[in-house]
C-alpha cells in the first residue's frame, strides 16, 4: 500500500503514471554526438571538435553529416593531418574511391610538407592498398 499511497501524494493514479511523468522531468543524458555538436555550435573554429564530430558521424553510420564535417575541418584547417588519413578512409568505405584516393594523395603532400612522417607513410600505404 505504500506504493500507492506514494503515487496518490503526487496526484498520479498508478505507479506507471508516476514513473512515465517522472522520467518525462529528468534530464535526459546527452549523446556524444550532441555534446560534441554543442561544442562545436561554441567553438566552430576547434579543430579537435569539428574532427571529433566527423568521426563520430562516420563511426555511427552517419555518411552525410561525416562528410560535411570532414570537408569543413579540411576547410578550415587544412593542416589536420590526421584528418585527411580519416577522411580517406571514411571515403573508401562508403564507395567513393576516386575521392579516397584524391583525398589521401593531398593528405600525403600536406604531411609531407608539415614533416609528419607516420601520417604521411600511413597515407601512402592505404593508397597503395587502393590499387
Amino acid at each position: 500500500m505504500c506504493g500507492s499511497g506514494l503515487t496518490q501524494g503526487f496526484g498520479v493514479r498508478s505507479q506507471d503514471e508516476y514513473t512515465i511523468r517522472s522520467t518525462m522531468t529528468q534530464p535526459q543524458k546527452k549523446t556524444r554526438r550532441q555534446m560534441l555538436e554543442e561544442f562545436v555550435a561554441a567553438k566552430p573554429n576547434d579543430a579537435f571538435a569539428l574532427y571529433g564530430l566527423a568521426m563520430e558521424c562516420a563511426n555511427s553510420g552517419d555518411a552525410a553529416a561525416a562528410d560535411e564535417h570532414f570537408k569543413a575541418i579540411l576547410g578550415a584547417h587544412p593542416d589536420y593531418v590526421a584528418a585527411y588519413f580519416q577522411y580517406g578512409q571514411f571515403l573508401t568505405r562508403v564507395g567513393r574511391v576516386d575521392e579516397a584516393r584524391s583525398t589521401l594523395t593531398a593528405g600525403v603532400a600536406t604531411a609531407r610538407r608539415t614533416g609528419d612522417d607516420h601520417a604521411r607513410s600511413e597515407m601512402e600505404a592505404a593508397l597503395a592498398d587502393l590499387g
